[in-house]
């Protein structure tokens, strides 16, 4: 598929943290405790949505569905670096850091996707409650979960190959902890404008185009909401929402900042880390704390283990 008889380079250093060598071990730690949490929060939920059939529903069908995504989300990126930090493995192929692009740019996509799947979901609940239930089938779910991944894994196809065919001839030092559109674009010795352009243009359909849709959506869940007359009918509402909200903020705030301007600052390694490690970690957490039902589980869960025989 893609084409790297021109390419001279043939392989990259990636740098990671090599600013922040003082910190080695400290960074080591941070990254490692990031990841296994990130593992162990993730996985939790989805053992927790499977077991029990009170969160058989499909918000937390598309809450195990996001779980499962942030996992393979985080172990594109974070062993690599791991193995960077502790092993001194620094050198990514080409093959492997164009696949590794291709793998990380389209599981983000498909989370921007799936988050606007998410927020749809909410909207049917708040403004269709009474049809809801017929709506969200399970055929249908599944469709809509499938969606982002079919979308995410597709579009990116052509700036991905465009990228690939750039001519590396030259410098092969990646200022990042993994290999991403503006860093090789960055290294290429042939003219990356038409790399750039289609970088630009995707990361504004992936990235702008499910975010203006989440805030389409949330405008009509806002306005549903404050017509309901029942003060617990309100904050229950906006319960249901507030943690995708959080969420969706943190993901595409950083997201944006690096990926709709792509101009390989020195500084969009640190911001792809809050995107790439951070949230995947916290959104566990941000589920289970501000969420009824699945503290209300977990309380039985517990209970149930701790009561004596």
């Amino acid at each position: 598929m893609l084409e790297t008889n021109k390419t001279v380079v043939k392989y990259f250093i990636l740098m990671a943290f090599t600013d922040l060598q003082q910190f080695q071990n400290l960074l080591v730690f941070v990254f490692l405790l990031t990841y296994i949490t990130c593992i162990m929060g993730n996985g939790a939920i989805i053992v927790l949505v499977r077991v029990n059939t009170f969160l058989h529903s499909a918000m937390y069908f598309f809450i195990c569905v996001f779980s499962v995504l942030e996992i393979m989300f985080v172990s594109v990126t974070v062993p690599k670096l791991l193995a960077n930090l502790i092993a001194g493995n620094d050198i990514i192929y080409f093959n492997e850091c164009i696949t590794q692009m291709y793998i990380f740019v389209s599981l983000g996509v498909t989370e921007c996707y799936l988050l606007a799947v998410m927020v749809f979901d909410r909207y049917l609940a708040i403004n269709n409650p009474l049809h809801y239930s017929a709506i969200m089938t399970p055929v249908f779910c599944t469709e809509l979960a499938l969606l982002p991944w079919f979308i995410g894994f597709s579009i990116n196809l052509i700036p991905v190959i465009i990228t690939a065919q750039l001519e590396f001839c030259g410098p092969n030092v990646i200022d990042h902890f993994f290999c991403d559109f503006a860093p090789l674009q960055s290294l290429a010795c042939s003219d990356p404008f038409i790399s750039n352009v289609s970088t630009s243009a995707a990361a504004v359909f992936n990235i702008v185009v499910p975010f203006i849709t989440i805030i389409g959506f949330y405008i009509q869940i806002i306005l549903s909401v404050s017509k309901i007359k029942s003060q617990d009918g309100k904050q229950k509402a906006f319960s249901t929402c507030s943690s995708h909200l959080i969420i969706a903020g943190l993901f595409y705030g950083t997201a944006a900042i690096v990926y709709v301007k792509p101009k390989g600052s020195h500084y969009d390694k640190y911001l792809s880390f809050m995107y790439t490690a951070f949230t995947p970690m916290i959104n566990p957490f941000i589920y289970t704390f501000r969420n009824r039902d699945v503290k209300k589980v977990l309380r039985i869960s517990i209970n149930h283990l701790i009561k004596p025989v």
